[in-house]
């Protein structure tokens, strides 16, 4: 055997010398794990139920920041169950951020589906988001100078049903072949539903958030079928003496007018041009203004759709799309409040 080391033969120091080029090329996982204290969602981890032992002895359960770190993961690159398992035993980079060695096995897609389904089953996943909105409300990381309220489709897999089935799932009733059929049933989202808007159809969801306009981190969210008006999920959103509102046009009109001045809340709402009634010169100069702060909320619709490919769920049901897209938004902050970190861009304050 040569005494020199074949090109094709790994080095002690190859893997370490590895994970550092890639930290040095800019690693998101990397640079989240340096600001992210991960101990802050403990207490909520301790709420999940822990089965019983079924015999003494066995593989102990991962471990439930191991596997949370591993959702973080899939949300941020949009994987499904079975490619997270692939890609975290392929990548030094993400078996680094969940704190396995290259030896380590990786959970397996049933373990991360049964994980999920527990924080869904368990409603926990809320309470994370609103943990770690705590903890940058903590660092001062929300300004509360103004917020922004818009929403945006998540669309699912479409639905190809008869117009019949269609007509009883919009009653509420389920198709009678379904209930002989049940893996037919498991298969069907009863709860999504169809929209149009620009001339583009849309079947699934909508993500109405609530977005510090300074920061531009979310501040609070609802989850609806993608057929509810925008307006309809305004009451929800809003809190009791929030800073100043800016809205479109999808928010004005006596309604929503009334839930700003019960909930005691300053709008700024886009005004709409009407049919013979065209907008005037004053009209158009605060909208203008408006808009300059308004439009900060694509900005985070952004880099929901284009960097995190968020606009689309693979999960049936309102309870798993709640689930799913309550974890989009938190690692959405987890991201913005890294990026904030690194590039200084607290002026705010």
């Amino acid at each position: 055997m040569s005494k020199y080391i074949q090109p094709n033969e790994r080095g002690l120091f190859d893997t370490s010398q590895r994970l550092e080029e890639l930290h040095g090329m800019g690693d998101p996982l990397a640079r989240l794990d340096e600001v992210v204290d991960w101990s802050v969602f403990q207490p909520v981890f301790e709420r999940l139920e822990k089965p019983a032992p079924r015999a003494p002895g066995g593989r102990p359960a991962w471990r439930s920041l191991l596997m949370f770190k591993a959702l973080v993961i899939q949300s941020l690159y949009n994987l499904s169950d079975d490619q997270l398992e692939f890609q975290i035993t392929d990548r030094l980079s993400f078996k680094r951020f969940l704190g396995l060695s290259e030896a380590d096995k990786s959970p397996d897609a049933k373990t991360f589906w049964a994980f999920r389904e527990k924080l869904t089953g368990q409603g926990l996943v809320g309470p994370l988001f609103e943990t770690f909105h705590a903890e940058l409300a903590g660092k001062g990381m929300i300004a509360s100078k103004g917020q922004m309220i818009d929403a945006t489709f998540v669309e699912v897999p479409r639905q190809r049903n008869s117009r019949p089935d269609n007509a009883r799932i919009k009653a509420g009733e389920v198709p009678g072949e379904w209930v002989q059929h049940p893996e037919k049933a498991r298969q069907k989202d009863t709860d999504a539903r169809w929209a149009k808007k620009n001339g583009e159809n849309h079947y699934g969801y909508k993500n109405h958030v609530k977005v510090d306009s300074r920061s531009k981190l979310i501040t609070g969210f609802a989850v609806t079928d993608a057929a509810l008006h925008d307006s309809q999920a305004l009451e929800g959103l809003l809190e009791e003496g929030d800073p100043l509102t800016y809205v479109d046009s999808a928010y004005t009109g006596a309604p929503c007018e009334k839930i700003f001045q019960e909930k005691n809340v300053k709008a700024k709402p886009i005004e709409p041009a009407r049919r013979n009634k065209p907008l005037n010169g004053n009209q158009k100069r605060c909208n203008h203004a408006r808009s300059r702060i308004r439009a900060r909320v694509e900005h985070v619709f952004g880099t929901l759709r284009m960097c995190m490919r968020a606009a689309w769920n693979r999960c049936i049901g309102l309870l798993r799309n709640e689930s799913a897209i309550a974890m989009t938004n938190l690692v959405y902050n987890l991201v913005r409040f890294e990026q904030i970190q690194r590039l200084g861009l607290r002026n705010w304050r």
